[in-house]
């Protein structure tokens, strides 16, 4: 299962991700927007973030304008790896290298056809492990 939200930015790549996902065969929990009116994306973020935490979803992905809003909100969580991702190669590196449980993108700065690729690239991307592992465990404040 996927989480997946949008603040207004984000709103129409989120409803074409959802379909385009759901045509390849996974689950799609949508935690919002619901349209694109203008809403703030902490109101989205923080129930995506829970949710993974709790391991009601396995992995996020979330968009708005510049994708540094949900980066900032969802890696206040502290079970949260969000990676904010506008390139193919960034979005297998998020993956690779930092186990990223949340994909973030910049709805304003990336066509959708790129948010498909770029989607695709990280979930087709294994942890890499080893010496990343070792820095993710030093990630959380104690």
């Amino acid at each position: 299962m996927i989480g997946i939200c949008s603040d207004h930015a984000g709103y129409d790549y989120k409803q074409k991700l959802i379909a385009y996902l759901e045509a390849k065969n996974y689950k799609v929990k949508d935690f919002g927007t619901y349209s694109a009116e203008r809403m703030d994306y902490p109101d989205v973020a923080h129930p995506l973030a829970e949710a993974v935490e709790k391991g009601d979803v396995e992995k996020g992905i979330a968009m708005c304008g510049t994708g540094n809003g949900m980066a900032i909100t969802l890696n206040k969580h502290q079970g949260i790896r969000a990676g904010l991702a506008w390139d193919v190669e960034i979005g297998k590196l998020v993956k690779r290298h930092n186990n990223a449980n949340v994909l973030v993108m910049p709805a304003r700065f990336i066509s959708f056809e790129k948010v498909c690729n770029i989607t695709d690239a990280w979930l087709g991307t294994e942890f890499e492990g080893g010496r990343h592992q070792d820095r993710i465990e030093k990630i959380p404040v104690r």
